[in-house]
C-alpha cells in the first residue's frame, strides 16, 4: 500500500544546504523506494537528485518541505529528519 508523508523543516545551518549535507540527504533518500521531493520557494525537486537539490540554493533561515510517497514513505521521512538533525542542518 502506498502512503504519503510530509514534514517541514527550518534550515538553521549557517551555510544553508550546501554540497556536503545535500549529498548526505540525497544518499539517505536513495535508500528508499518512495518518491521523495523537497520543496523550497514554490519549487519542488527530486531529493534523490544532487543536481536538483543544489539547484534550489537553499539558504540558512529558509523553510523546506520534504514529501515522500510510497510504501516506505514514513520510514523515509523519519530517516531524513534524523539526517537533518545529525548534520546540524535544521529542525
Amino acid at each position: 500500500m502506498s502512503t504519503m508523508a510530509e514534514k517541514t523543516f527550518k534550515i538553521t545551518a549557517e551555510s544553508g544546504v550546501h554540497a556536503r549535507p545535500a549529498t548526505v540527504l540525497v544518499q539517505t533518500a536513495g535508500q528508499f523506494n518512495s518518491e521523495i521531493t523537497v520543496e523550497y520557494n514554490e519549487r519542488s525537486v527530486n531529493l534523490k537528485s544532487i543536481m536538483g537539490v543544489m539547484s534550489l540554493g537553499i539558504p540558512s533561515g529558509s523553510q523546506i518541505t520534504i514529501s515522500a510517497n510510497g510504501d516506505d514513505a514514513e520510514g523515509a521521512i523519519d530517516a531524513l529528519t534524523e539526517t537533518i538533525k545529525k548534520e546540524g542542518l535544521g529542525e
